[in-house]
């Protein structure tokens, strides 16, 4: 199929493949060094100086604020991708203060000390900390993007009204406590889709009896992307451009699965194809003979069909 990557754009070649519609431009993942006292959106704001007017680019999971590190960008065809990315496993370093807790769960907001807290030793910790290892339910904070009624709970709790989440069902794979000297407690977490770090500080100070919420949060990895891909946001343009990533890498935990030219277009085109091998998953990231991803395709009965298009596809 006559489609070339580079640098994360699709492009034409000379002689594209008949019914092949390829539309030039930027696409594929930017990893961002997200700097600590931005929001995740304003983070996007100042990527998009980097493309053309009108390039789409979305975020792949809210960082707060106070948090750094590893906030992976969408860019053109790749924010159709978003989900794949999101439900990736996190890794995060945390700094938990204990001894006093915050209306926002961490150091920008609020906090109260608690004189009378219990100061836990350091087996206290451990012990507390294995509770939180597992699937289990655990409520967002308040000052979040979570929804209340059709609203966002940041927005809800910054009007002074009372904010009730409901629990939600997280996993936290590990938690390695890198250094204790109370009221300061280092970790590094590694969990999945939809975990608060923020609850987990909050929620391990209320099991010590001594109160706790996050003075420092850094987001160190995101499935198959860390730190060492992370660009800062002072870099130009053209250092931006270079360092778009395949948007097939939103997709490396799906199995992938190559069509012939015949097969892809009829894919493209809405048709039903059949796989060419047997497939037990459900999904599967479809491919051409070249190794460019073409579409995310459900899997029934031996059946593609097209989930997601990323290649366009004219009337034939």
């Amino acid at each position: 199929m006559s489609l070339s990557l580079y640098n994360g754009q699709f492009f034409a070649s000379a002689k594209p493949a008949k019914g092949i519609n390829v539309r030039p431009g930027f696409d594929g993942l930017l990893v961002i060094d997200k700097p600590s006292g931005m929001t995740s959106r304003e983070v996007v704001n100042r990527a998009q100086r980097w493309f053309p007017l009108r390039t789409r680019i979305g975020h792949t999971g809210t960082l707060d604020p106070l948090a750094t590190g590893v906030l992976v960008l969408c860019v053109g065809m790749a924010t159709r991708l978003a989900e794949y990315v999101q439900r990736m496993t996190k890794v995060y370093r945390a700094g938990v203060t204990f001894g006093a807790v915050s209306d926002t769960d961490d150091a920008d907001g609020h906090v109260t000390p608690m004189p009378a807290a219990k100061i836990p030793s350091a087996e206290d910790v451990r012990q507390a900390l294995a509770g939180f290892v597992g699937t289990f339910e655990q409520a967002p904070p308040a000052y979040s993007a979570a929804k209340v009624t059709g609203r966002r709970a940041y927005d809800v709790a910054r009007q002074g009204k009372e904010v009730s989440l409901t629990p939600r069902k997280v996993t936290i794979h590990a938690i390695d406590v890198v250094t204790f000297a109370y009221p300061h407690l280092d970790l590094v977490v590694r969990c999945g889709k939809g975990t608060y770090i923020r609850s987990l500080a909050r929620d391990l100070g209320e099991r010590l009896g001594c109160g706790g919420h996050i003075a420092s949060l850094r987001r160190m990895q995101v499935g198959c992307f860390n730190e060492a891909d992370a660009l800062s946001l002072d870099v130009e343009p053209v250092q931006a451009h270079k360092r778009l990533m395949p948007a097939a890498r939103a997709v490396n935990d799906l199995l992938e699965i190559t069509l012939d030219e015949a097969a892809a277009l009829r894919l493209l085109h809405g048709q039903r194809v059949r796989a060419p091998i047997p497939l037990a998953s459900p999904e599967a990231a479809v491919f051409d003979d070249a190794g460019r991803l073409l579409a995310i395709a459900e899997v029934a009965e031996g059946l593609l069909h097209a989930k997601k298009v990323l290649v366009g596809a004219d009337a034939m």
